[in-house]
């Protein structure tokens, strides 16, 4: 039977699933500390924002498994295992955080920053008391379009030796097992889900607290 495999491969299921996740939590992490520093200094410096934006979109338009593989022979950063798979999802993450910060800081009515500069808020003020808190919903749906995109691409991090679903998911093709492909490929879809609904639900609340 089809569902056979959650309970055959149970065990291993739920170890590479805890894999996947800390690839994945990792390179949203990093991603996200560096991503919004960035959308938010191209806010402020207009002559780094395309050059900025261009580098990040560089590293989309790469194929995942070029990217892994352009990471192999650089030092310290490349070679086998989670730390080049990491790498490469925190640049692939890298677009969505980094525009949607500078969407959403740049989308906030002029008017509003008037006020606050005309109540003597310094930029720092500006930008942590009202831009950041304005803008904290566009920016969330960065995140969770980073996530959902990073979630995927784990799985290509498996050929790496990275581990994650993948691992799965490349065994199930090497032997022709549809079970065991279905075991890596159903768990990362089902994550997915719950990142994208969840991340969106919080964003929402974020929206209507912001207004």
């Amino acid at each position: 039977m089809n569902d056979f495999f959650l309970i055959r491969y149970g065990p291993e299921i739920l170890r590479r699933t805890g894999e996947h996740l800390v690839l994945v939590a990792i390179a949203i992490a990093i991603a996200t500390l560096i991503g919004i520093p960035l959308g938010v200094m191209i806010t402020r410096k207009k002559s780094v924002r395309e050059p900025i934006l261009a580098i990040a979109n560089i590293f989309q338009t790469i194929p995942s498994l070029a990217l892994f593989g352009l990471l192999l022979p650089i030092p310290i950063i490349g070679g086998i295992g989670a730390v080049p798979a990491i790498v490469a999802l925190t640049l692939y993450s890298f677009l969505p955080i980094i525009r949607n910060t500078y969407v959403g800081i740049t989308g906030i009515d002029p008017a509003v920053r008037e006020a606050g500069r005309g109540m003597g808020m310094t930029d720092w003020e500006l930008l942590s008391q009202v831009e950041l808190p304005l803008a904290s919903g566009v920016i969330l749906a960065g995140v969770r379009v980073a996530t959902v995109i990073a979630i995927g691409i784990a799985t290509i991090a498996a050929a790496i030796g990275a581990g994650g679903l993948g691992e799965l998911i490349f065994r199930g093709i090497s032997v022709v097992n549809d079970q065991l492909i279905l075991a890596g490929a159903v768990p990362a879809a089902a994550i997915a889900l719950v990142a994208d609904y969840g991340l969106s639900w919080f964003e929402k609340r974020l929206n209507v607290h912001g207004k």
